[in-house]
């Protein structure tokens, strides 16, 4: 990988932002926030306070329970303007900070960090797990969600028909070698499509990581998209949705 590569969105912004929306894209409302939340455990007793990692703008901090603080920091100025002008809460702080270089926040530390859907395409994980571990309390929860590692790789796995099963299956053509894989915003565009990076690793290279950073992974799960087709072909996409899931969640404990 390219060490130096600029991995920020801030040319994607605009596009991110009006794709994603103040409440989310179909899978943000469907899926993710609502199984994120269900991990996150809030006590509703008790005070939290949440580190949002990557945060862009700030989707996540407007579905989190009244009862808590939150700080939600990414490279992107435009993101972190667009989070600033939608949010009403005053418990709810932004600020810009590139996760791919050391930063300190003058906060006490925090009872839950995320990052979602982001690690995938930040370059240095080892930092990323690092700024985690050094922002959360001891015994804190860190849960970071990625598109699945092992079924969606950019380039490198597709959907195809066995005809005669007539079943639909993934194919994966490369899962071991870490890369990176430039993704174009706009494809129609072509080479004049501004672009981010897709980096791809192996589950091992992530616990591994997680390790490192004073993490113990207490669980993972995969969540599959709850859409439906209708159609002759309705039966084999709906059961190739059941089977290989869009999404992969580890929340791991921060050790003593």
């Amino acid at each position: 990988m390219n060490k130096h590569k600029e991995t920020s969105w801030e040319t994607s912004a605009s596009w991110y932002d009006k794709t994603v929306g103040i409440k989310g894209h179909y899978y943000h409302q469907q899926v993710i926030l609502p199984n994120l939340l269900r991990l996150l455990d809030f006590d509703p007793k008790k005070p939290y306070s949440l580190l949002d990692l990557a945060c862009g703008q700030g989707v996540l901090a407007r579905f989190l329970p009244s009862h808590g603080t939150y700080r939600g920091v990414d490279a992107s100025k435009t993101l972190i303007a667009s989070a600033q002008k939608n949010n009403v809460n005053p418990k709810h702080q932004f600020q810009v900070a590139d996760l791919a270089k050391p930063f300190t926040l003058e906060t006490p530390l925090f009872t839950h960090v995320t990052c979602l859907l982001a690690a995938q395409n930040i370059e240095n994980l080892d930092l990323l797990f690092q700024h985690a571990a050094s922002h959360l309390q001891v015994g804190g929860k860190f849960i970071c969600i990625l598109n699945h590692p092992c079924f969606r790789i950019p380039r490198q796995s597709h959907w195809e028909v066995d005809d005669q099963k007539k079943m639909q299956y993934r194919r994966v053509d490369l899962y071991m070698t870490p890369m990176g894989i430039p993704i174009q915003t706009h494809p129609s565009q072509e080479s004049n499509s501004p672009s981010t990076l897709s980096f791809h690793r192996p589950l091992s290279v992530y616990s591994k990581a997680l390790k490192q950073a004073g993490f113990l992974i207490d669980q993972m799960e995969e969540w599959c998209s709850d859409k439906q087709s209708v159609g002759k072909t309705a039966s084999m996409e709906n059961r190739s949705r059941r089977e290989f899931p869009l999404f992969l969640a580890i929340s791991s404990i921060k050790k003593g």
